[in-house]
């Protein structure tokens, strides 16, 4: 059951580095679409979300416009705003343009195979605790390494979680802690959990999503994501 406003918040202004590619990976086409279009329709088509906003380079806010948000009719999407610097300083750009919202789910557009399961676990977590995020629990042994690059610790792999996106929020956890943290140094944070841990303390839920919610970053990937992507068809049908 659905209650207050859900805004998403879908980042597409990585550059892709590890791809190799002159075309940013969100725009990469799988199945004859962009990687994007994938996690926008899941939103769109979702009775769990009001509203996105699509938070892109400042150089591709036309081009998502046009050829993302108009030729896809993603009615949902408000707002194709340009993001910052580092990943944080576009999620704090895409909260700044939410309006009204209760919960915001802050999401990779490079994922493109959540799914309404996925949301609803998501959103019964956030809605118990304040704070959630999916993730996977991890297949492979994980070993920490010190300085040197020696082996300092092996956690127990039952105790070690993969996280993904979307990450779930309440809306005014997720803005105070961001608007807290960046008046500190900001250079270690690589998740929205994080800010939220370090600025309220608030203890995050771990809410299982999919091992098939990858984020597509090396060419590799895309091989994959081609494979998963007939799986995830198959699973509409």
């Amino acid at each position: 059951m659905k209650k207050g406003k859900n805004t998403a918040v879908v980042l597409a202004a990585g550059q892709g580095k590890r791809m190799n590619s002159k075309i940013q990976k969100q725009f990469l086409e799988i199945g004859g679409k962009p990687v994007l279009y994938y996690s926008l329709r899941c939103f769109q088509d979702s009775p769990l979300v009001d509203e996105m906003i699509l938070v892109t380079g400042e150089d591709a806010v036309s081009y998502c416009k046009k050829e993302i948000v108009e030729k896809y009719g993603f009615s949902k999407v408000s707002a194709v705003i340009p993001g910052g610097r580092e990943r944080y300083d576009s999620v704090y750009a895409g909260l700044l343009a939410c309006r009204d919202c209760d919960y915001v789910l802050i999401h990779d557009g490079a994922r493109p195979f959540i799914t309404e399961e996925i949301l609803e676990r998501g959103m019964d977590g956030v809605r118990a605790t304040g704070a959630c995020v999916i993730g996977m629990p991890s297949k492979d042994t994980v070993k920490l390494s010190d300085k040197t690059g020696f082996v300092a610790e092996t956690p127990d792999r039952k105790s070690v979680w993969t996280i993904q996106t979307p990450q779930i929020f309440s809306y005014s956890l997720i803005r105070s802690a961001h608007e807290s943290i960046r008046e500190k140094d900001m250079s270690l944070i690589t998740d929205d959990a994080m800010v939220v841990e370090q600025e309220s303390g608030t203890k995050i839920r771990l809410v299982e999503g999919s091992y098939m919610n990858l984020k597509i970053t090396t060419p590799e990937d895309l091989g994959v994501a081609e494979i998963f992507l007939n799986i995830y068809r198959a699973g509409k049908e």
